[in-house]
């Protein structure tokens, strides 16, 4: 009963520096606030450049209705072309599967960018609902990416960090 659900939409910044910020928490914090607010669970800190790994994060709604933790499975495939990708396979006690797929590739004449996000959903009778949330959730983040974009990512630097 999986789902998969995919939005995409254009950046106005070069693909290279959508790549710097994608592999950074700071973006994350960004971008889901103040949808979902993550916290390190245990006392671990997230890095602050994404490395391949599994980190598990407390997460909030609204950043302060508890939603239990998700483990966050980080990738770096290999390039395709001009396309570069993180992935997230992540798992919780109601999601089986959260495969997250981000994509991010030239634009137009290469000085924009065109960024995806693709996930496939399973949690099980949950899957309907957990991918209508997906659909909400991705559109909310690329509305912020969109706009730190037009402000070249200045909103970063007054964004704490994940810890």
């Amino acid at each position: 009963m999986a789902r998969r659900v995919s939005l995409t939409t254009e950046l106005d910044c070069s693909p290279d520096d959508a790549w710097q910020h994608v592999q950074t928490t700071r973006l994350l914090q960004h971008i889901a606030a103040p949808l979902i607010r993550f916290l390190p669970v245990a006392r671990q800190e997230f890095p602050e450049i994404w490395t391949e790994g599994e980190y598990r994060a407390w997460m909030f709604l609204f950043g302060v209705i508890p939603l239990g933790w998700q483990a966050i499975v980080i990738t770096l495939p290999e390039p395709e072309g001009n396309s570069r990708f993180v992935r997230d396979n992540g798992y919780s006690l109601l999601i089986r599967r959260w495969d997250h797929w981000i994509t991010i590739e030239p634009a137009g004449d290469g000085t924009c960018t065109r960024y995806t996000d693709t996930v496939h959903v399973d949690a099980g009778l949950l899957t309907p609902l957990i991918a209508g949330f997906a659909k909400v959730f991705y559109a909310h983040r690329q509305r912020r990416w969109r706009a730190l974009a037009r402000r070249n990512f200045s909103a970063l630097a007054l964004t704490r960090p994940l810890r």
